[in-house]
């Protein structure tokens, strides 16, 4: 693509502006369907990396939902104080901690699932079939293209 200088003037010709604008729709939709139970969009996704039971540290954690780690390190610690998650030491590292999803936890990912479906359906409505595709596709190939410029690099 071949950029001048008339690109990128106005707020709504810039992707970043865009993106991020899309983003806080997106949070709302979640938080409109999901807020009662008190949990945003990061929390759950690090409930979603630890659903399947294995123990992870923080620097995994983070790294499978494209935070940096203080972040993570932060919302583990909530997380963990909800009892939503525990805090095992780690064997090979005492350095660290790991992080393993409790029964209660697993019990709050199956309540919030549906709300949670339901954001990012409305979220992809105003869109066709092939709209969806074409968005996911494009999408996909600007995070892969641009991932390691992050300062936490998705690595699901």
């Amino acid at each position: 693509m071949t950029v001048d200088d008339s690109f990128f003037q106005n707020l709504a010709d810039r992707p970043g502006h865009l993106i991020r604008r899309l983003h806080q729709i997106h949070v709302a939709l979640f938080l409109d369907e999901c807020g009662k139970h008190d949990l945003t969009p990061v929390q759950f996704g690090v409930l979603t990396v630890l659903v399947d039971g294995e123990v992870r540290d923080q620097v995994t954690i983070a790294a499978m939902i494209g935070v940096d780690r203080n972040t993570a390190a932060d919302v583990i610690r909530r997380l963990a104080k909800r009892a939503l998650l525990e805090r095992p030491d780690n064997p090979k590292d005492k350095r660290t901690k790991l992080a393993k999803i409790t029964h209660d936890g697993i019990k709050l990912v199956e309540k919030v699932q549906p709300g949670m479906v339901k954001a990012q359906i409305r979220l992809i409505d105003p869109l066709t079939d092939e709209e969806y595709a074409l968005f996911m596709k494009l999408t996909q190939k600007l995070i892969s293209a641009n991932n390691l410029s992050s300062r936490a690099p998705w690595r699901p």
